[in-house]
């Protein structure tokens, strides 16, 4: 029990100082510069990456209190690394905090589009939603998860139809099987700067494993941005509601 406290609570320490030593070193992105480099829709990749010496802190609170913290740096141009960790049932008063086991992501964009041809990105993403479910997609405490991780993935980005709105779509290969082929596609609207609604539609190979998920991403700062959300809409209890805060600086 003790252990599972210490845990808990070094996991919260480190969520709130990563954004300020970072902050406290090198400063906020330029006064009136935009979180320009949208990377997700909200599970979805875009083909756009961090610019070099740029990082971002994603906070993610979902599904029986398990919050996510995501880390991702611009290391070289179009090269992005990160890493993620999440804490499951850690909101809440649960005395049964698990701490996930940790994944990570990359991501190289490899052509910038023009007027007639989609920006393209290859990426991995490991991470993976909705953990304690059994094979019959019921909550059980179990080990497995609900969302697989996407893998190995490309993904196109441009945008289509009328200023602001912008699509991608790609496809990904789970723990890099052919078995595990999916498809992906999203789009994300801004509104006067203010606001980007939110659409995608994510891991397509059948109607029962596919989901559909949707928000709104309300611009709080030049730097930060929070997200409401549902993913999985329509179906029933595997529904579900996130909150998440992201954070840009530069380092």
């Amino acid at each position: 029990m003790k252990k599972i406290y210490i845990a808990k609570w070094m996991f919260l320490f480190l969520l709130a100082i990563c954004p300020a030593v970072a902050t406290a070193a090198n400063g906020d992105p330029v006064k009136g510069d935009p979180i320009n480099s949208e990377t997700l829709i909200l599970d979805v990749p875009t083909s756009e990456t961090l610019d070099r010496y740029q990082a971002s802190f994603l906070t993610r609170a979902y599904d029986h209190g398990t919050v996510m913290e995501t880390i991702d740096f611009g290391i070289y141009p179009r090269i992005n690394l990160g890493v993620s960790v999440a804490a499951h049932e850690l909101l809440g008063s649960s005395d049964s905090v698990r701490i996930l086991n940790p994944d990570f992501q990359a991501k190289w964009k490899v052509y910038d589009g023009n007027l007639y041809l989609p920006a393209i990105s290859i990426g991995y993403d490991g991470r993976r939603y909705g953990y304690g479910y059994n094979e019959q997609r019921h909550y059980t405490r179990s080990k497995k998860y609900l969302d697989n991780r996407r893998g190995g993935y490309v993904s196109f980005s441009r945008e289509v139809f009328i200023p602001g709105l912008q699509m991608s779509a790609g496809a990904n290969f789970s723990d890099f099987e052919w078995k595990e082929f999916y498809m992906f596609t999203g789009v994300y609207y801004k509104i006067a700067g203010q606001a980007s609604l939110l659409a995608e539609w994510d891991n397509i190979r059948n109607i029962r494993d596919s989901r559909f998920n949707a928000g709104v991403r309300f611009y709080l700062h030049p730097s930060l941005a929070l997200d409401g959300a549902v993913r999985r809409i329509g179906r029933g209890d595997e529904s579900e509601r996130i909150l998440q805060i992201r954070y840009v600086t530069n380092f």
